[in-house]
């Protein structure tokens, strides 16, 4: 390291280099110049020329002049003025290099430092490197993923598509294979009806040959068609048999043909409505309702305006039979029924529920409205009758519909517009067969 000072004395410039211990060593006084020699560095300093010192030769001249003998004794005080000059730029030259060599101290601890503070910067660029390269990586297998799972999506969305097709396929040749299979149902039901007739016929003919000749009175009278007010009448006139009876409306000459049923819980009850196979289409019009429609041998409604002329003469009880897909029957009996007359839309009226369809019944108390396709005289804004089909007393689509829609068996679940009584099989089974018929309560 090299180190050059300045110091000024009158007109005197000092010029210091080097550090360490200190040696002095002079070649000659008067020349312009003043080594030392310090270890291994060297102090050099320059002494101004005669010219620029002028006062200080004036006065060595002038000194010389007077007094010649005493050249001696001005040198050794010029000697001794130098050498504590010399000193004091010394010393100070000596607090440079101290606080020269602290410097150097403080900057070797900052390039220690710098390095230190390099290395750590250095590392963490190399891990910013490494976690950048794993970044990268991370992104490419994201990105493949990606591609990946955009792949296996449109994969699914394509057998999804598929699978519709194929289900609405499948939901079409359903679709028709139940249309075949109530066809064939109804076929089945008309072949095993006309069956049913020729048999009856055959043992009608047969019992005529064989029966004495009271039973052969009773099956004449059927046959002409001896016209009663209800069937209880037929059954106390001696008519016993179940079958087709001619009954009288009353207050007029018209007749109507109904079925007598002779046999259940003492006989004489008089049917006014029955399913049992899907052959007829119960989704009619109010006139048909009133007038009554179907077939009495088979499924059939007796008509409103018969029943409620009927039920307004005298007390009648009600009972519904009822018999599902399972082989169980059930029955529910009103011992109070009527119907009023049209102007009040052949409003029904039941009392005294008892029977094994349910501790409640599932026709809403109290009496509702009759209403049809044609006629809405529920309490429900949605037209009922279109809804679940056929003509019954709604209410607000209520909790019953013996006049719904026939399904067959395996079809006859969740369908809130078949044949329906809450109270026994909830309100999505639909019945196999109802039978609805009516008796006086004095019988």
């Amino acid at each position: 390291m090299h180190l050059t000072a300045y110091s000024f004395l009158g007109c005197c410039i000092f010029l210091a280099s080097g550090y360490n211990s200190f040696s002095k060593s002079m070649e000659t006084i008067g020349k312009k110049q003043y080594q030392v020699q310090h270890g291994s560095c060297s102090y050099t300093f320059l002494l101004p020329e005669t010219d620029n010192c002028r006062s200080s030769a004036s006065y060595v001249s002038n000194a010389v002049q007077r007094d010649a003998p005493l050249d001696y004794d001005d040198s050794v005080q010029r000697l001794q003025l130098l050498e504590n000059i010399m000193e004091n730029n010394t010393q100070w030259l000596m607090k440079v290099l101290n606080q020269t060599t602290r410097l150097e101290l403080q900057l070797l601890e900052h390039s220690l430092s710098t390095n230190k503070l390099e290395r750590q910067i250095s590392d963490q660029t190399n891990e910013i490197t490494k976690l950048q390269e794993k970044n990268s990586f991370l992104e490419k297998r994201v990105l493949e993923m990606e591609d990946k799972h955009t792949l296996q999506l449109k994969s699914i969305k394509d057998e999804k598509d598929q699978l519709q097709v194929l289900v609405a396929r499948q939901n079409s040749v359903i679709e028709e294979l139940e249309k075949q299979l109530v066809t064939a149902t109804v076929n089945n039901s008309v072949l095993q009806k006309q069956q049913h007739d020729l048999m009856e016929t055959v043992h009608n003919l047969l019992t005529m040959i064989s029966t004495p000749n009271s039973a052969k009175n009773n099956f004449i009278a059927k046959e002409e068609q001896i016209s009663f007010k209800d069937c209880a009448e037929a059954f106390k006139s001696g008519l016993t048999t179940s079958g087709i009876y001619t009954l009288t409306v009353p207050n007029t000459a018209q007749e109507k043909k109904a079925y007598c049923d002779m046999e259940t819980s003492g006989g004489g009850w008089t049917i006014i409505q029955r399913r049992e196979d899907g052959s007829v289409d119960f989704h009619r019009t109010w006139k048909e309702y009133k007038m009554g429609f179907g077939d009495p041998a088979g499924e059939y409604w007796l008509g409103n305006e018969f029943v409620s002329q009927l039920t307004n003469q005298k007390r009648y009880i009600l009972k519904i039979y009822l018999k599902d897909w399972e082989g169980n029957e059930a029955y529910s009996l009103y011992d109070h029924f009527s119907l009023a007359n049209e102007e009040q839309k052949y409003r029904i009226y039941l009392k005294g529920l008892t029977g094994t369809a349910g501790k409640i019944s599932s026709i809403s108390q109290p009496g509702n409205d009759f209403s049809t396709k044609d006629a809405d005289n529920d309490k429900c804004i949605c037209k009922c009758s279109q809804m679940l089909t056929g003509g019954w007393w709604f209410d607000a689509c209520g909790p019953s519909n013996l006049n719904g829609m026939y399904y067959p068996l395996r079809q006859n679940n969740n369908k809130f517009n078949g044949i329906k009584w809450y109270y026994w099989k909830g309100s999505g089974y639909s019945l196999k067969a109802t039978t609805m018929m009516i008796r006086p309560a004095d019988f």
